[in-house]
């Protein structure tokens, strides 16, 4: 094959370039070298603010037909899960969220789990993480919450101080940090770890009856591991990029990952004698009282061809849905479909959806033109391409017969700025603490211990204050084990400053050259 310019142009030499002599100074004319370089400067899209660090697969979902015993058309119109074996094709992008593109993928961190349903309606993005829970509940949070967990902006390095700071003051946020700072805020790898959509949907049926819906991805044949922290630091040492690496090997070796999409069904509504309330994403639904229902199966069994064109360019959007899926009032799903989309359009750009591995594969018609990098129109098979407009009488594109009835939810409320009733920060935490096993609880103990010693007092009597709120034995065992550590510190990855130390004590000293 022969080496071309993009403009298709062979290349008869790309080892030097045009100069005055062989020595000289070079002539602006050198066209294949300025394509190059200028190319070379801009060949990173803006970094995800956050999700930043990725490993992605392309694979197939395959429908049960049912969710559990009964026939999915009872609660959902939605095409891909009617037929039993029917297939749709999926991409899938894992992530870590805090830290930036190269950072080690053993750090304590959530991780993305984020799918794109190639559906014969057109794309569901199903974004989520391995974590069933969340920090917030009010999109007006965010921001600042990742600002303090992202590293300082004058040292440019992570402060459990800064985090902390903004946890013991969020109450809401104890039950993910009691998941967090224990083995399942370090999974293994992207392939042994579960998924979940996090916030709460809708699924609407051919009368335009609502549920509301969890969704849950629930490894197969690979299992659930994570890591302790020295098992962490153990890896890292080794290679910080092993997660995508095991990704990557286990796909070629044809070890193929699998995952069962689980969902819970509630009526839709307030239910008051639940003491949390269904739409607070820093809650889980009891298993007992709704049961996960399993609904299909992902099997991952493709690599990328190139990582920057199908992995790095991947863009999902949680107002990504098909017909028989819809949004539920959860304010924080509602904040993040506006932002998700708004940060494709500016990070990878206006057309991001004519990426082949953004659009639907199914036929795309819209009258909007132009912006960045427009690939091709998006024109149906016989539209006038005079009318870019709606409605016409010229052959121009219609609206669509509605599959089914109309969703159409009653509201009669105030406009008001307040949080949920029912907020129950700590119950749950609590029962999460009490679920763990002996040496889950000692490694988060550990771990909370390690991180609170960079805190100021205040923080870490606010902390143990709202740890002892979810479980008394909680809160006593990381406030004891505060006052016997004293100053120094665990094997944890929280003291930058013993770092530096150690650095400048072993370094080896070396003459000039």
């Amino acid at each position: 094959m022969t080496l071309t310019t993009r403009q298709g142009h062979p290349v008869t030499d790309n080892q030097n370039i045009r100069s005055v002599g062989s020595r000289g100074p070079s002539t602006l004319e050198n066209y294949h070298y300025l394509e190059k370089i200028t190319h070379f400067d801009r060949e990173r899209t803006p970094e995800r603010v956050v999700h930043a660090r990725g490993a992605g697969a392309h694979g197939i979902f395959e429908a049960y037909g049912k969710a559990g015993d009964e026939p999915v058309s009872k609660y959902t119109r939605a095409k891909l899960f009617q037929e039993a074996g029917k297939q749709t094709p999926v991409f899938v992008r894992f992530s870590t969220v805090i830290h930036g593109t190269h950072s080690p993928e053993t750090l304590r961190d959530p991780r993305g789990f984020a799918v794109k349903f190639y559906t014969e309606d057109g794309n569901w993005d199903l974004v989520g993480n391995n974590l069933k829970i969340f920090f917030i509940r009010d999109p007006l949070k965010f921001p600042d919450m990742i600002h303090a967990f992202k590293p300082d902006p004058v040292t440019n390095v992570q402060d459990m101080e800064r985090f902390f700071d903004f946890v013991s003051m969020s109450p809401e946020a104890t039950h993910m940090i009691t998941f967090l700072f224990s083995p399942w805020g370090i999974p293994a790898n992207y392939r042994q770890m579960q998924g979940s959509g996090v916030n709460t949907y809708k699924w609407v049926n051919q009368n335009g009856e609502a549920v509301l819906v969890k969704y849950h991805w629930e490894p197969l044949k690979q299992g659930i591991k994570n890591l302790l922290q020295e098992e962490a630091n153990r890896i890292q040492a080794l290679n910080f990029n092993h997660a995508t690496l095991d990704l990557y090997t286990a796909i070629e070796q044809g070890d193929y990952p699998e995952w069962e999409l689980c969902v819970q069904i509630m009526s839709d509504g307030e239910h008051p004698k639940l003491d949390f309330d269904p739409l607070d994403p820093t809650k889980l639904w009891p298993t007992d009282k709704f049961p996960f229902l399993p609904v299909g199966k992902m099997t991952l069994n493709r690599n990328p061809k190139d990582y920057f064109i199908e992995v790095e360019q991947a863009a999902f959007g949680t107002g990504v849905l098909v017909d028989g899926l819809d949004f539920s009032d959860d304010k924080l799903l509602q904040g993040r479909t506006f932002s998700y989309s708004d940060t494709q359009r500016h990070r990878v750009g206006t057309n991001y959806l004519q990426l082949p591995v953004n659009a639907p594969k199914t036929q795309v018609a819209t009258n909007q033109s132009g912006g960045q990098m427009q690939i091709y129109m998006d024109r149906a098979p016989g539209q006038n391409p005079h009318v870019n407009y709606e409605p016409s009488s010229m052959g121009g594109l219609h609206e669509a017969t509605p599959a089914g009835g109309n969703h159409e939810p009653h509201y009669d409320a105030k406009l008001v700025h307040e949080p949920i009733e029912r907020t129950n920060n700590f119950s749950q935490a609590g029962e999460t603490y009490r679920s763990f096993e002996p040496w889950e609880k000692d490694e988060l103990i550990a771990n909370l211990v390690d991180a609170f010693q960079k805190c100021n007092s205040d923080i870490r009597d606010r902390m143990v204050g709202n740890l002892t709120e979810a479980d008394s034995e909680y809160g006593h065992r990381v406030s004891e084990g505060l006052k016997h550590a004293g100053s120094s510190m665990t094997s944890g990855q929280t003291d930058p400053e013993q770092a530096v130390k150690l650095a400048q004590q072993e370094g080896h000293e070396a003459g000039p050259y």
